[in-house]
């Protein structure tokens, strides 16, 4: 099959299409023919060297497209199926991906939408869950007009939660059609929200790593009411929570999308679409951040 691989770190140059071996699902996985394939910022950041040391290195962990062949122990989806979600390791951006975990695509979407959803889905819902979002309280969102940074304000509007999102200024319509009410970020954050909502907020999450986590622990009311998904250095030194994508994951969110998107209550938009032989291209525009929504690879 071929596959996005590269061989040495740098720029998107490294990037190349590669012959590997067809992988086969153990119990309980389903391989799929990929019919497309999400893009995220820890992409650039891998091939860049700053996540894993080794050589050479496959792409991608969230994917769509029809089932072809099945592991021991699976019987909720069959040959022909349509699925998306994330796989066990590192490759699917390829001809062929293994998912471990895996849910049938909203029939409303096709395979593009579908394959912008696991990462940012299971992102915000395990930061959620983290953070213990609930209903009734008001949760602050900083950098809530990104892919992960939307869909944790849907899911907490989901959930009964009232949120503030920042965002800049063009960004404030499709904050509040989310049920966000937005604030601008930079200077004066804490002043804005607080014109919202006096008392401050009962919850803080940080998506964007803007270094604000001060101004969200003074208004949250301490560390403990603020996790980030995005500035590990600055979860040290303020005390705050870090998530990281390895303990705790929120699978079953996955599963669960679905309805949600089929109900009109979730929604993450594909904002460009790149053949898989293009992926250098993809990775350029995501790096320099013009695209709003999700980044996709289509695969023929």
């Amino acid at each position: 099959m071929k596959a996005v691989s590269f061989s040495r770190f740098g720029g998107p140059e490294v990037l190349e299409l590669v012959d590997l071996p067809d992988p086969h699902p153990g119990p309980g996985q389903v391989r799929i023919a990929v019919r497309a394939a999400g893009l995220n910022a820890s992409d650039w950041k891998k091939r860049q060297g700053l996540m894993d040391p080794e050589l050479p290195q496959t792409m991608g962990y969230e994917a769509a497209g029809v089932v072809d062949e099945v592991g021991d122990g699976v019987t909720d989806v069959a040959v022909g199926d349509r699925v998306f979600g994330l796989s066990a390791v590192s490759g699917a951006q390829a001809d062929l991906a293994v998912l471990a975990c895996y849910a049938p695509i909203p029939p409303s979407l096709g395979f593009a939408g579908a394959a912008a959803l696991p990462a940012a889905v299971e992102t915000a819902a395990r930061a959620l869950d983290q953070l213990g979002v609930g209903s009734g309280g008001t949760v602050l969102v900083n950098g809530a007009s990104g892919n992960v940074g939307s869909a944790a304000v849907q899911l907490a509007v989901v959930r009964g939660a009232r949120v503030i999102g920042t965002g800049g200024p063009a960004s404030h319509d499709f904050l509040r059609s989310l049920g966000a009410e937005p604030v601008a970020y930079g200077a004066g954050l804490a002043e804005r929200v607080r014109a919202l909502a006096p008392d401050g907020v009962d919850l803080a999450l940080d998506v964007a790593g803007s270094g604000v986590l001060p101004e969200l622990v003074e208004l949250a009311g301490g560390p403990a009411h603020v996790l980030t998904i995005a500035d590990f250095a600055g979860a040290q030194r303020h005390g705050v929570r870090f998530s990281g994508g390895d303990a705790g994951r929120a699978l079953y969110a996955i599963a669960q999308i679905g309805e949600l998107v089929e109900s009109g209550r979730f929604s993450l938009p594909v904002g460009r679409t790149f053949p898989l032989s293009e992926v250098a291209e993809a990775h350029r525009a995501g790096e320099a951040g013009l695209v709003r929504g999700k980044l996709v690879l289509l695969v023929a």
